[in-house]
């Protein structure tokens, strides 16, 4: 067995029905196996998933796992050369897989390998790439510093913004939203620390992978990562495990440090999990009152690409949710391979576009290439798939 995918859900059934079919789309001639662990969904994930995917091993957990947990479940249950552990809210390009597994056959000192991965307006995330957060690193990140001289040696070290996106790099930090994984070094560091629920889990890996004399890698190859569509960073929550990950990572690693050093870190954590929270709390507050915004929230636009089939259904899915709709573009990756751009749209002014791209007209690599190719803030990408009948952008889930 060549490669093992694993995906943990948790109540984001749609977004992995996407990121499966995109899945089996990279992986076609691959020898591999594909897990879902779900996380004691509430959404009928697990039927959902089982219906439509009974090739890929869904693995029903009765709680919450936790993100760690939960892969470390099915890692040991798959045989794989390589594991790729991938966040739900992904997809990923037709080539992508493939060319990461033959990058790890060509690098055998290579332990992690992560991707470029896109945000929705195509810009690229700047978590594909990332310094280990030491207490320096960590200092320069929060003071502001690594904000303010990306590209400096040291103090933009934590998002080593000095790589170029185009080309292969080592990197210290792997992001779990994308990493792939040699076996036989998961075998000698050991699997993901399950002290960390959720987040962190990713860098403590990483670092024992460096620890350990394996190499991790950056390639240039695109995926999208919708960026949190699986987690509610709004819950108070999500600040406790979020900054709790943090000290857990420098406890771990940086312990043997002097009071001195690491003291201020701890104390810079704390005050900014403290303002997060009062922020939180105060919004909270202010909207109870009924301190809302009096500013009229535009709703976003809607322009739709794809086959003669797609454009019929979407029509009637935006008459069904009120949507207001742009255009609608009968459009391919043959004809039209530089899709949304040069058509002619009204001025939004600022306002929020969404361009749904129908994902049998298009491969998933095409449309990452045209949304890569020229990023705008207000165009987003959106796909629609005719064979499931589904509409997924950032925000929202259209049936």
């Amino acid at each position: 067995m060549k490669l093992s995918v694993v995906i943990v859900n948790y109540n984001v059934k749609h977004y992995v029905e996407q990121c499966l079919n995109s899945v089996m789309r990279a992986v076609d001639g691959m020898e591999s196996e594909i897990f879902v662990v779900d996380n004691h969904s509430r959404d009928g994930s697990v039927d959902y998933l089982r219906t439509r995917f009974p090739q890929v091993n869904i693995i029903d957990s009765l709680h919450n796992q936790g993100f760690s947990r939960a892969n470390n479940i099915a890692i040991r249950q798959s045989r794989g050369e390589y594991v790729l552990l991938l966040n739900p809210d992904t997809f990923v390009g037709e080539t992508v897989l493939k060319e990461c597994v033959r990058f790890m056959d060509e690098h055998v000192n290579a332990g992690g390998v992560g991707v470029r991965m896109l945000k929705v307006d195509g810009n690229s995330a700047m978590e594909s790439r990332r310094g280990l957060p030491s207490p320096a690193t960590a200092f320069y990140k929060m003071c502001g510093l690594c904000s303010m001289f990306p590209r400096h040696p040291r103090f933009g070290k934590y998002y080593m913004s000095g790589l170029s996106w185009d080309e292969a790099a080592r990197i210290d930090v792997v992001s779990g939203a994308f990493f792939m994984l040699r076996r036989k070094a998961v075998e000698q560091v050991g699997l993901l620390d399950e002290d960390f629920f959720m987040y962190g889990e990713d860098i403590d890996l990483s670092c024992r992978l460096l620890k350990g004399g394996f190499e991790n890698w950056y390639l240039p190859v695109k995926i999208l990562h919708y960026k949190g569509e699986s987690t509610q960073k709004s819950s108070f929550r999500y600040v406790h495990v979020f900054y709790d990950a943090m000290l857990i990572f420098l406890r771990k690693h940086y312990g043997h440090f002097g009071w001195w050093l690491s003291l201020p870190i701890k104390l810079a954590v704390y005050m900014k999990a403290a303002v997060t929270l009062v922020k939180m709390q105060a919004e909270k507050v202010r909207k109870s009152l009924g301190f809302t915004s009096r500013r009229r929230v535009e709703e976003p636009k809607f322009m739709f690409l794809g086959s003669r089939q797609m454009l019929d259904e979407c029509r009637e899915l935006a008459a069904k949710h009120g949507l207001q709709a742009l255009g609608f573009e009968e459009a391919s990756q043959l004809t039209r391979p530089q899709g949304h751009h040069g058509l002619l749209l009204p001025e939004n002014k600022g306002q929020q576009v969404n361009m749904v791209y129908d994902v049998h007209a298009y491969q998933y690599a095409d449309i990452l290439e045209i949304f890569s190719a020229n990023p705008a803030p207000d165009v987003r990408l959106a796909t629609y798939d005719t064979q499931t009948g589904v509409m997924i952008t950032m925000d929202e889930i259209y049936v």
